[in-house]
């Protein structure tokens, strides 16, 4: 049980500092701020697939503007611990790419500039981004601390021949719907696709549930405390519920929810049935597109970011959208990255006018081109999604969501970290160990203490 410690500012920023450690300090290159040159920010990004497109609109802003972008690509492993580290050190970053995980934390840290306090900001147009984007890189404070890069939501992607084999059809799994009581008809597909090592399938008779060679369904890990890509769709769509009481800034979190819980058992149940991998099938750093496409595996939930990955293996693969559910709908997580500027930085007039011109449809332009993801603003998504679709895969799946208004928001709150800490093993071992899902209640309660015990000194 969590002792009750008043948690400020102050504190959390020294729990972090004990965190990221030495090594994580010395890992830092010092940011441009040490060579003094106002026409050089440093960016950070850890996406090195988008890196490409975001050189190009560095490019264009410097032909612009006559200022330097310096980007520096880190792998998301490494990322926020440097990212840390530099906040402590004053070794970061003018701007960095935002991640909803982590903004609440950088929030009440009070290390971010509010964009709308910079006269650049007057240069972007809050009203193209898509609906909800700009509200979600607000503080509670009504700050804008982050300009909307882009958005993502999560799709099926499947093994189309495997789907033949099975003598199932695209519409079959364009129409499928799923319940906590006996799975619909997505478990019956997902049976149907399952194979053992003897070739009898998930839905007849002598089926072996503990000797399998194609799983229906792939995970990668548990989905720690949000799920993206593995039961988020479901918990999205059993009911009404959501990661807390409140869309965003919520102060009460909801993984004791009855719904929840009952989803939760449903979904890794299907461990116990043969048709989702259990944890030590694969190695945990195998990601579910590698698992596809080695055949291992007959479909998987991911992100629309993994759109290009999926389209370039090496097998015939089908996109489609999650299933309906009891609520009536097929629901995703809807997500997005941003840009935030370091009150560090001693370049933050140049740091604004590098975020502003992110948030224009000009540089929104150039990333679309680059068909990696969907841009923030709604003109430039329209665009990427003529070049995803030149793959001759459709983009729907993902695009569904935000047409008709079947999203659900990122948990957003303060102890991001904090809450993923707590909730991780407890959904490690629902699937692992195969627990109740019931047990989650107590590390719910854990996570909720953080918040009945904690002031913001703001």
């Amino acid at each position: 049980m969590l002792n009750k410690l008043m948690l400020t500012r102050r504190t959390a920023l020294g729990a972090l500092a004990a965190a990221t450690g030495a090594m994580a300090l010395s890992a830092c290159a010092p940011s441009g701020d040490s060579d003094g040159d106002q026409n050089t920010i440093d960016y950070w990004l850890w996406d090195a697939s988008q890196q490409p497109a975001y050189q190009a609109c560095a490019d264009r802003f410097k032909e612009k503007t006559g200022i330097t972008v310096r980007i520096t690509q880190i792998g998301w492993g490494d990322y926020w611990t440097k990212l840390t580290a530099g906040f402590i050190a004053g070794t970061g970053p003018d701007v960095f790419t935002d991640h909803i995980a982590k903004f609440a934390q950088f929030v009440d840290l009070d290390v971010l500039v509010p964009l709308e306090e910079q006269a650049a900001w007057a240069n972007v147009d809050e009203f193209l981004f898509q609906e909800g984007l700009i509200d979600l890189w607000k503080g509670e404070d009504g700050h804008q601390y982050g300009c909307p890069k882009d958005w993502d939501t999560e799709a099926v992607f499947y093994n189309m021949d495997m789907v033949t084999q099975a003598g199932l059809t695209e519409e079959d799994l364009a129409t499928w719907t799923w319940n906590p009581d006996d799975g619909g008809t997505f478990e019956r597909i997902i049976a149907r696709l399952t194979v053992d090592k003897n070739g009898v399938r998930g839905d007849e008779d002598g089926f072996d549930p503990k000797h399998i060679a194609v799983y229906g369904l792939g995970i990668q890990n548990a989905g720690a405390a949000d799920g993206q890509t593995q039961w988020s769709p479901f918990t999205g769509s059993v009911g009404d519920w959501m990661y807390t009481d409140k869309e965003t800034w919520g102060t009460r979190y909801r993984y004791d929810d009855p719904d929840f819980q009952r989803t939760i058992d449903w979904y890794f149940g299907l461990v116990d049935k043969g048709y989702l991998n259990p944890n030590g099938a694969f190695s945990s750093t195998t990601s579910t597109d590698v698992m596809l496409g080695s055949g291992s595996v007959a479909a998987a939930i991911n992100g629309a970011w993994m759109f290009n990955t999926f389209a370039g293996l090496d097998l015939n693969v089908g996109i489609t959208a999650n299933p309906v559910g009891p609520n009536g709908t097929s629901a995703s997580l809807f997500n997005g990255l941003g840009d935030s500027i370091v009150k560090q930085s001693t370049k933050i007039e140049a740091a604004s006018k590098w975020v502003a011109f992110l948030g224009t449809t000009e540089a929104q332009d150039i990333v679309a081109s680059y068909g990696i993801v969907f841009p923030a603003i709604t003109s430039s998504s329209q665009k990427a999604a003529e070049v995803f679709q030149a793959t001759g895969l459709p983009t729907e799946p993902f695009t569904q969501h935000v047409e008709n208004g079947t999203t659900f928001f990122f948990p957003l709150t303060y102890f991001g970290a904090d809450v993923t800490a707590i909730m991780t093993p407890g959904l490690d071992e629902v699937w692992t160990e195969r627990v109740p899902a019931s047990t989650l209640t107590k590390y719910n309660d854990q996570v909720n203490l953080l918040f009945e015990t904690s002031t913001h000194d703001k």
